[in-house]
């Protein structure tokens, strides 16, 4: 029964088999289907910037599609009929080709022009802020891929250079010069289509101290108030400088000023400490005794009781000086100094308490005082940026600092005495406390010295000098020297031990310590203008003997009919030397003592290893006899001399004495004298016949 089950199933199997092979084998169906025609495809573009491309073919009688996409990618995909193929496209114009497919085998063929453009960047938001000459720029926008900066001070490239940035990136550009510059800023998403935004900046440091008015890449606007009207300008006096000039304006209001800068105030906190409350303005008024008033507030809260004032008057007319503000001292009924203030804001009020009448003042050189001044002392040069040169003007006297008027790089004290000036005016060097310290005179060194610049010769200048704790109280001595050029600088000698007729003598226990010069002394005030500098004490002569050095007191003392001055080295400029005339009659042993009879300050330091001293000559001559003697100036018999002979005319030589080799039959240096005096005797043993010599720089070697 099993067998024939199995049999039975074998049979059955091979009819199946039969059935189905020839049901394979019926194609029939495939000759009467339909062609592939009516190509179509849809294109679905995606409208957020990313290029993404949705390609649904269609058609009759296709079974599959093969998408050509039309760009780089050369490979075509192949999809089912009523399928989709997306593809990521960048911004253009592309050629899509459908190659569709029958179940014949057959194909057809349609291109279709497929455009992608991009969206423009929507909603630029440009953040642009500027500091100084720095700008920062950052943009955001919606669909933006990246931004181009352009900053405006490169127009002149081509291409103008620019900056890319990201979206939210901050670009930071710093300018080289101040200006007026267009930012732009272009939004790229991809595609052509962009955005963009300019915008319009001034760039420029924020004022600071100290304000000169000559960076060009500072903001030097002013921000007037009340009437007051100012623009920056050349400086009256000097083309060369920028000044900012200030008119108080006819009606002007009594307050009316100035604001240094704009309501920023400067860019940093003024400086101002317990140690040091001034600033200095250099003025320029049309009148003297004029109120200048400087304010410093605080600019972020102004004119609320954080502020603090102080006033200074104008001395000169048409002309600039420096005005000195101290805030330690404010004006009456406005806030004390505060040193946990914040000042950064400085107003200046020109004719303050007055109301306008169209004056005209310029002001330079805003700056803080330099710290801790020091009282001005011996000698008084004018060029120290630590001590104080205030000047202590009565009698009509008007002073200033300014600059030499031959030489531009030295600075010197003008005084003028002005029209209808006491007879009397003068200038006390400093202030009322006098030097630091008081003048080293000695019954011998009772001598100082002034570089004046007068208008005119013959005019009697006065020096006199006192105790400043009692003053013209018969402590003074005072003494007079005549000018003997005009409109040239010349050094004036005044020696105390020959007072002036009629006032107190020299008196070496006396305190001097305060200092007044007068000059056109006797004489109402004209308006005449002198200027000095160079105030020194005049040391007792001593080894080396220069008479360049300024604080030495270069007398000498003649003998023998021989006439010495001081004069201009013959061969180099700008050098003093002895001049030594020994005139036609002059004795064989005319000489000439250094100093005055009293020698050197300390004795010459001579010893039986150090014998030797020298001495430049300038001689008119070579083979001239010169003979230099060393003596006690208590004790002429202890002395010792040696002879020299020039050996070249009309050129500077060193002539060396050597005191171990003395003249012969005149006496041999001994170690137990003191020597503390010196005289040089030119043509020894000569008679005079006006020859003319110079020496300088004699030194003990």
């Amino acid at each position: 029964m099993k067998i024939i089950k199995q049999i039975t199933f074998f049979i059955m199997l091979i009819v199946v088999v039969s059935a189905c092979k020839k049901a394979f084998t019926d194609t029939s169906f495939v000759s009467t289907a339909a062609t592939a025609s009516n190509l179509s495809v849809m294109f679905n573009i995606t409208q957020d910037n990313t290029g993404l491309v949705t390609i649904t073919p269609n058609g009759v009688g296709a079974v599959s599609y093969d998408v050509y996409f039309g760009d780089t990618t050369t490979i075509p995909v192949n999809i089912r009929a009523g399928a989709s193929v997306q593809h990521i496209y960048k911004e253009g114009n592309y050629q899509v080709k459908i190659v569709g497919h029958d179940l014949k085998g057959g194909t057809t063929t349609f291109t279709q022009p497929l455009v992608v453009s991009f969206i423009a960047p929507q909603n630029l938001q440009v953040n642009l802020t500027t500091s100084n000459l720095t700008v920062n720029v950052s943009a955001t926008a919606k669909y933006a891929t990246f931004f181009k900066i352009y900053f405006g001070d490169s127009t002149n490239i081509t291409p103008e250079p620019y900056t890319s940035a990201l979206p939210g990136q901050v670009i930071t550009h710093n300018y080289l010069n101040a200006g007026t510059y267009v930012v732009k800023v272009i939004a790229l998403s991809g595609g052509s289509a962009t955005t963009q935004y300019t915008d319009t900046i001034q760039v420029s440091k924020q004022i600071d101290l100290p304000v000169t008015f000559e960076d060009p890449n500072t903001n030097y606007t002013m921000s007037d108030f009340g009437g007051d009207v100012s623009t920056l300008t050349v400086d009256p006096v000097n083309s060369n400088n920028h000044v900012m000039k200030v008119v108080k304006t006819a009606g002007a209001q009594t307050w009316a000023g100035t604001t240094i800068g704009t309501s920023l105030g400067f860019a940093h906190p003024i400086p101002l400490t317990n140690s040091n409350k001034k600033m200095t303005v250099m003025v320029y008024s049309p009148a003297a005794g004029l109120d200048i008033k400087l304010k410093v507030d605080n600019h972020s809260n102004p004119n609320n009781g954080l502020s603090v004032e102080t006033d200074v008057l104008t001395t000169v007319a048409n002309q600039w000086e420096m005005l000195t503000f101290d805030f330690s001292n404010p004006a009456p009924g406005t806030p004390a100094f505060n040193p946990s203030n914040t000042y950064d804001l400085a107003s200046i009020f020109f004719d303050f308490g007055n109301p306008g009448t169209g004056s005209t003042f310029y002001f330079d050189d805003l700056k803080m005082a330099p710290a801790s001044l020091s009282q001005i002392n011996l000698p008084v040069t004018f060029e120290s940026t630590t001590v104080d040169y205030t000047m202590t003007d009565f009698g009509g006297n008007a002073s200033v600092l300014t600059t030499d008027p031959l030489n531009n790089a030295n600075h010197v004290m003008q005084s003028t005495k002005t029209v209808g000036a006491q007879i009397w005016a003068g200038t006390t060097i400093g202030t009322p406390a006098g030097f630091a310290q008081k003048i080293p005179f000695t019954s011998v060194a009772t001598k100082m010295s002034v570089k004046v610049y007068s208008p005119a010769a013959g005019l009697d200048i006065k020096l006199k000098v006192d105790n400043h704790t009692n003053p013209n109280n018969g402590l003074s001595v005072e003494t007079d020297v005549p000018t003997t050029v005009a409109n040239q600088w010349e050094r004036l000698i005044f020696d105390f031990s020959n007072p002036a007729p009629g006032t107190p003598a020299f008196n070496p226990s006396n305190t001097y310590d305060l200092a007044s010069i007068f000059f056109d002394f006797g004489n109402p005030g004209t308006g005449s203008v002198f200027y000095w500098d160079e105030v020194h004490f005049l040391s007792q002569m001593n080894l080396p003997v220069d008479f360049n050095n300024p604080d030495m007191d270069p007398t000498v003392t003649d003998f023998g009919n021989n006439s010495s001055v001081l004069a201009p080295d013959p061969a180099n400029t700008g050098l003093w030397v002895m001049k030594t005339t020994k005139p036609a009659g002059a004795q064989t042993w005319a000489g000439t003592t250094m100093g005055t009879p009293v020698g050197f300050a300390t004795p010459i330091p001579l010893s039986a290893t150090r014998t030797k001293m020298t001495v430049q000559v300038y001689s008119p001559a070579a083979g001239i006899p010169v003979l230099l003697k060393v003596e006690d100036h208590n004790n002429g018999n202890n002395y010792v001399q040696v002879l020299v002979n020039t050996t070249v005319a009309n050129q500077w030589e060193t002539l060396t004495f050597d005191f171990s080799q003395p003249q012969p039959g005149t006496p041999a240096w001994s170690a137990s004298n003191t020597y503390d005096k010196c005289s040089i005797f030119f043509d020894f043993n000569n008679a005079g016949s006006g020859k003319t010599f110079y020496w300088n720089n004699v030194i003990l070697q």
